[in-house]
């Protein structure tokens, strides 16, 4: 049995905690993600090009996304995303036309920078980590990146890079 296997029971914040990448610099607030909110063109690679819309809906307590590529890439997807007060974390629920779905849990790191994680396993079957990292964050720019790790957390490849800018009175 790998370490994988034996922690599926655990909750994610304990995992992350077990390697340094929870704790106390991950208190957070149900405001940490009011950067994202507004009307967004997202750029990527040499032609990836996208929009997406983040709204706060059900009395202003979740985040809604709606993510659409279409029609230069297919990819259209959304999120549903919830401060958890007595968990002081993020959660994350994503899905797509795919047929996707994937859960995240996080917060804000040190850095000021939003990480959120989740476990999942390569195409192989191995572990590994993913996460989403929101940074570079202005009034009308942001960074995003998906990246992953096979070694735990102590490395991480960025796999998936955008550039969101905010469309003209996109607050």
């Amino acid at each position: 049995m790998n370490l994988f296997t034996a922690i599926r029971p655990m909750r994610l914040w304990l995992f992350l905690a077990l390697f340094g990448l929870a704790g106390p610099a991950w208190s957070g607030s149900a405001n940490d993600f009011d950067f994202w909110l507004g009307q967004w063109n997202l750029t990527w690679g040499s032609d990836g090009q996208a929009t997406n819309q983040v709204s706060r809906i059900l009395d202003e307590q979740v985040i809604l996304e709606q993510f659409d590529a279409r029609p230069g890439d297919q990819l259209a997807g959304m999120s549903v995303t919830v401060y958890d007060a007595k968990a002081d974390q993020w959660k994350q629920t994503w899905v797509d036309n795919t047929g996707a779905y994937l859960d995240f849990t996080g917060g804000l790191a040190p850095d000021g920078s939003m990480e959120l994680f989740r476990p999942a396993q390569t195409a192989e079957g191995q572990p590994m980590l993913q996460r989403m990292v929101w940074y570079n964050i202005r009034p009308n720019s942001l960074d995003w990146n998906w990246e992953r790790s096979t070694d735990g957390g102590a490395s991480w490849q960025t796999v998936w890079k955008i550039h969101y800018e905010r469309q003209p009175d996109g607050r």
